[in-house]
């Protein structure tokens, strides 16, 4: 298969666009994904169209680039405080299952704030296409630096020769 951007170089752009489109961000904030996604996208399309066209000719490829930002799940509440601290205490299991209880009651900070660990919501994705392998092609990554503010944004770009 013919790419019309290196692996590497396809990291690197949407590892730029991510960070432009996040890097006032502090936390996942639900309002704000639809301006994230545009200006992501979009980053990576510019990018994508200026590297793949020469001086001579236009970009012999179509692109689609999808983004993907996924919330974490944390309890809103700081990690300790209010009820659920006292829940804990007063609830609390003995031997096996307490080694189990206590790693639930680990803290994960987001945006600066501390969170008691619910867990991570589960997600899975899928893409095929009907087109010619030697020419079209699709690749996928996951940004790595959206982890600290609670969230996971998967990138995913397809290209077709035209």
């Amino acid at each position: 298969m013919i790419q019309p951007i290196s692996t590497t170089r396809l990291r690197q752009i949407s590892n730029d666009a991510c960070d432009s489109a996040l890097a006032t961000a502090a936390a996942y904030e639900h309002s704000a994904t639809q301006r994230w996604n545009s200006e992501i996208i979009n980053a990576i399309l510019k990018s994508l169209i200026s590297e793949s066209t020469s001086d001579t000719s236009p970009t012999k490829y179509k692109f689609c680039v999808n983004s993907t930002i996924i919330q974490h799940l944390a309890d809103p509440r700081p990690a300790g405080s209010g009820s659920s601290a006292a829940a804990t205490q007063t609830d609390a299991p003995t031997g096996e299952a307490a080694e189990e209880g206590a790693a639930e009651e680990e803290a994960v900070t987001m945006g600066g704030e501390e969170h008691k660990k619910v867990g991570r919501r589960g997600m899975h994705s899928a893409s095929g296409a009907y087109w010619n392998n030697e020419k079209d092609g699709m690749w996928s990554h996951k940004y790595e630096c959206g982890e600290g503010k609670g969230m996971d944004i998967v990138i995913s770009v397809m290209w077709i020769a035209v």
